[in-house]
């Protein structure tokens, strides 16, 4: 449904209007659990960034947004629980912030027509909007982010690793697996050496996969890890002395309190990336004001500008956004979930409306269509500096071999299609 009103033609509408209900937006948080350190500070982005706009704009096209948490404890039962005790009281999307939740209310959520936005993580063939009518994982996803990871090294290495011997250290769960496959095909292309080594939930025995790691000496490792995992695994990288620089980790590897506990130890470690790093944005000036300065901050308002707070307060701006846009199309500030859906599959984040939002260059520019529910799938490199205690870019963000991923993405979307009888729509 193409956009029927400006901005200005809606905001009339809504001032002559009836008083509307809240945007009910849920936000399945992890405060507890082995996971917490990643958990609170994208639950507090996510949470402060509505509370931004009901401050400073009283809301999304005037009407409030009342955010729902839930805590799951990374736990996939607790999270369906979430999806079922919240889904009713008009949630207009989710962020199941699991790999194992997603795939679980997947079916549900289609058959609710709540639209799903699993940004950089989830079930990586639903960028395939033929099949994943109600999911949306832009602006990239986990197999982005594998070819993402390989681009770097054929950046750095003349565009030729050839015999180059890549360990892939990875949670032993369907979010650690998830870049494997990519990463194989790609070994084949590109005639690396790939070496993949599991570690069991939460992750803090790690004593004989880098024992191996010292022995076969592969020349860059990466790993696909979360919570305590990643910092046990930047400290025994530490202790074998291998070389910071070639440790890269996936996004969820690449937070401050991933790489604070080794101190100097973890200089020069490097985590891919789908969006800025730091609070150089004018938008965490209207936080400041509007929501820290008032006392109003999400949990103890120490998370402003870290990684996974940005990442949180991108997703929230991404669902306000396409929220936004469902105003717009609609004629009304009262949206459903279905109306949201239709504009998330319509949403086209450029450049121009980043800036406009006090977010300029915080992540690429990407269009989604009923076919890609992906978005672009450009990724960037981030380094950690100790002695400052800062992130920077070191690679800009990217396009990724949408050869090899768009293969994978038609073979397991088709599968999961004829596994549930789904029909191909965007006909």
């Amino acid at each position: 449904m193409k956009m029927k009103l400006t901005t200005l033609a809606l905001g009339a509408i809504l001032a002559a209007g009836p008083a509307l209900a809240e945007l009910v937006i849920p936000s399945l948080s992890y405060r507890t659990g082995p996971y917490a350190a990643g958990g609170i500070p994208f639950a507090d982005g996510y949470e402060d960034y509505f509370k931004l706009l009901n401050e400073r704009d009283g809301g999304i096209g005037g009407v409030p947004v009342k955010v729902i948490e839930c805590e799951t404890g990374y736990n996939t039962e607790k999270g369906v629980e979430c999806y079922e005790s919240t889904k009713g009281e008009g949630a207009l999307i989710y962020q199941p912030l699991s790999t194992g939740i997603t795939y679980q209310i997947i079916p549900k959520a289609t058959v609710d027509d709540i639209p799903i936005h699993t940004m950089g993580y989830g079930r990586t063939s639903a960028a395939n909007g033929k099949v994943f009518s109600h999911v949306f994982n832009y602006p990239a996803n986990y197999w982005d982010g594998a070819s993402g990871l390989v681009n770097y090294l054929l950046e750095i290495n003349d565009n030729d690793i050839k015999g180059k011997k890549l360990a892939l250290v990875y949670h032993n769960s369907s979010f650690g697996k998830e870049p494997i496959r990519t990463l194989e095909e790609l070994a084949k292309k590109h005639g690396f050496e790939l070496t993949a080594l599991a570690v069991d939930h939460p992750g803090q025995e790690q004593k004989s996969q880098w024992l191996q790691i010292r022995r076969d000496r592969p020349d860059y490792v990466a790993i696909w890890g979360w919570g305590v995992m990643n910092q046990v695994a930047v400290q025994e990288a530490a202790n074998i002395r291998f070389p910071m620089e070639n440790f890269i980790g996936v996004w969820w590897s690449g937070a401050e309190h991933d790489v604070l506990p080794a101190g100097d130890a973890a200089n020069g470690y490097k985590a891919i990336t789908f969006h800025a790093v730091g609070s150089d944005f004018p938008v965490f000036d209207d936080i400041r004001t509007h929501v820290v300065d008032k006392g109003m901050a999400s949990g103890a308002g120490d998370n402003v500008g870290t990684v996974l707070y940005n990442r949180g307060l991108y997703a929230a701006m991404l669902a306000a956004e396409a929220i936004k846009d469902a105003q717009a199309a609609n004629g009304t500030g009262d949206v459903t979930a279905g109306m949201v859906r239709d504009a998330m599959e319509q949403l086209n984040i450029t450049e121009e409306r980043m800036s406009a939002l006090g977010m300029p260059n915080f992540g690429p520019s990407f269009q989604v269509s009923c076919e890609n529910h992906g978005g672009s799938g450009l990724v960037g490199v981030a380094q950690w500096d100790a002695a400052s205690k800062t992130w920077s870019l070191v690679s800009d963000f990217k396009a990724t071999d949408a050869e090899v991923i768009g293969a994978l993405v038609e073979e397991d979307s088709n599968a999961y299609a004829a596994e549930n009888k789904i029909e191909a729509r965007c006909n």
